[in-house]
């Protein structure tokens, strides 16, 4: 069993519905490979946060060119879709902000790999949008 961290504050059935919605939006985006339209779904600069094969951490800030040529460049080519399988776990620090903690099955042309990343979501005008990616081993293409 998972026992949250006591934020002070108690996600209402709409916070915890919205960003299921966000999520589940943000999914289709991802199996299309619509990197574009995933990268609508963020606030720029992005944090990006990371450890190296050195086995240090490492954090960057990317413009929304750099996730684009990034992201298009891990998800490759192709006409087959990306299928995500995920179970999430968000702790909301407020009505507004949202650490999310996921681990996924990805399958991509008959190969499956398994995820976990933490995400940091914020809400303005009504709207999520994720602002930092949290996962290790990427830090050396940081």
């Amino acid at each position: 069993m998972t026992f949250l961290p006591d934020t002070g504050y108690v996600p209402t059935d709409e916070d915890r519905a919205s960003l299921d919605a966000w999520f589940a939006e943000y999914d289709a985006r991802s199996a299309k490979r619509d990197v574009e339209r995933m990268a609508e779904m963020a606030v720029f600069p992005l944090n990006l946060v990371s450890d190296d094969s050195a086995g240090d951490g490492r954090s960057a800030q990317w413009s929304r060119e750099q996730y684009v040529a990034t992201m298009t460049h891990v998800m490759g080519e192709g006409s087959e879709d990306i299928t995500f399988t995920s179970t999430r776990t968000p702790v909301f620090l407020s009505p507004s902000m949202a650490v999310v903690f996921t681990d996924s099955t990805m399958t991509q042309e008959g190969r499956s790999q398994q995820l976990r990343y933490a995400d940091v979501l914020i809400r303005r005008d009504g709207k999520w949008a994720f602002q930092t990616m949290i996962q290790g081993g990427w830090g050396d293409n940081l």
